[in-house]
């Protein structure tokens, strides 16, 4: 009998919202850069305000994702979704899609995060 959805609830509510928190940190970190004439304290505070609620995203992915999950595997999944996010973002904001050289760098960078579910040696 497969399990029930609750069940699968620790497991996939901190993917959905490491991808929330993802979006929102990536908007924050890159999003200022469209707009160049604003004074830097100004991008500050607005990149400042959006991570705000990145972290309301990211604090309760780790807390309810830790009954299922070690830190060092969230860690992997936060940086395989920031991968993801980023490279979408970069894309569609943007309008720069990744090269086939920064692609490769971040699968190399995807891989080492598969190696943290691996076990422990």
């Amino acid at each position: 009998m497969p399990p029930s959805f609750a069940g699968l609830w620790p497991y996939l509510v901190p993917i959905l919202f490491l991808s929330c928190s993802n979006i929102f940190m990536t908007l924050a970190w890159y999003g200022h850069l469209k707009f160049k004439s604003w004074p830097m304290l100004l991008a500050i505070v607005v990149s400042w305000g959006i991570a705000f609620v990145e972290y309301c995203f990211a604090v309760p992915a780790n807390r309810i994702g830790n009954a299922v999950y070690s830190p060092a595997e969230l860690k992997g999944m936060q940086e395989v979704i920031t991968l993801i996010v980023f490279a979408g973002f970069t894309a569609v904001y943007f309008k720069e899609p990744l090269s086939l050289t920064q692609a490769a760098g971040f699968v190399l960078i995807a891989l080492g995060a598969l190696l943290v579910f691996q076990g422990q040696a």
